[in-house]
């Protein structure tokens, strides 16, 4: 696909862009001012690649004559105008199930993180502070808690099945009902919130899940509750979040993502009921690896013209 001209949005992945840089022509849309770019190179692009935060919108998908194909570099797809794509005729295309076992680790481990404090006990022991004050507070244990997860699809799926190991049991909401009867089934996520003590975000970003997590919800899971979000920071109404969290009305966050990233709100930082990561869920050098050989693979096939390995549309 040497004649394939990719246009990467942001820096990834080094392998995937070396990989893209030795098969493609390769634009870099960081290395110049973005109308200059466009003037010059803009009916080259056949090909977009981004991730959850940098994607193909609908004002880009019309500077771009020649585009085909929008490959990301993640799951979420919500930062590409699927609308506009499917009036153009562009495929598009993502990475499911390659990073799903590291994004359930990550959720469960989050929680884990939270009721345990096992960050604020790591600082506890770095600042001297069990030799001069003794042994660290009481923790909760993750083992036989009440999890909810809002979104049973793969990733959630996974989650339920490690929580499960815990000795927990599971309840859900997602669009409809799944073939899990060992599973509750909420059709509201309010009464899903209310009967759990932590609730793990792991579903997809469009307009119905957006803010899904408000402070109703907050209120329903309470001051033991603890809310896990590795989905998308938009599924939770921030503000809400850190007013619950400041005021103890929730009882705990552990969170991958955030609304506006990298920007992480700062009166977070000074609460030792919260643990926050950088946006980390299927940041592993395997995960990695295979997400950027779908893209290629992906890239290929479309130049080849043979079936894509993973389209969206």
């Amino acid at each position: 696909m040497e004649s394939l001209g990719v246009l990467l949005l942001h820096p990834v992945n080094a392998y995937l862009e070396q990989e893209l840089d030795r098969r493609c022509r390769l634009y870099r849309f960081w290395e110049s001012p973005r109308e200059e770019f466009l003037r010059a190179h803009a009916g080259a692009v056949r090909a977009v690649v981004g991730n959850a935060n940098y994607g193909a919108d609908a004002a880009l998908i019309d500077a771009l004559p020649a585009l085909e194909i929008v490959a990301s570099f993640s799951v979420g797809i919500d930062r590409v105008d699927l609308a506009k794509c499917r009036e153009r005729g562009i495929r598009v295309t993502n990475t499911p199930d390659v990073l799903t076992d590291d994004v359930a680790d990550l959720a469960v481990g989050l929680a884990i993180a939270v009721l345990r404090r096992i960050p604020q006990a790591d600082r506890y022991v770095r600042a001297g502070l069990w030799k001069s004050r003794g042994d660290y507070t009481l923790t909760t244990r993750f083992s036989g808690k009440r999890v909810a997860i809002l979104g049973l699809g793969r990733i959630g799926l996974a989650i339920a099945k490690r929580a499960e190991s815990f000795g927990c049991s599971i309840s859900y909401n997602s669009r409809s009902e799944k073939p899990f009867p060992n599973y509750k089934f909420y059709a509201n996520v309010v009464d899903l919130a209310a009967n759990c003590d932590v609730l793990i975000v792991a579903c997809s970003l469009n307009a119905e899940t957006h803010h899904i997590v408000n402070r109703e919800v907050i209120d329903a899971l309470g001051p033991e509750g603890v809310l896990v979000n590795v989905g998308r920071g938009a599924h939770v109404d921030e503000p809400e979040l850190v007013s619950a969290l400041v005021e103890k009305r929730l009882g705990g966050a552990g969170l991958d993502v955030y609304e506006h990233e990298p920007v992480v709100p700062e009166r977070l930082f000074g609460l030792d009921n919260v643990v926050v990561v950088p946006h980390v869920g299927s940041d592993t050098e395997e995960t990695c690896r295979a997400m950027a050989d779908l893209v290629l693979g992906n890239l290929e096939a479309h130049a080849s013209n043979e079936p894509l390995l993973t389209p969206v549309i």
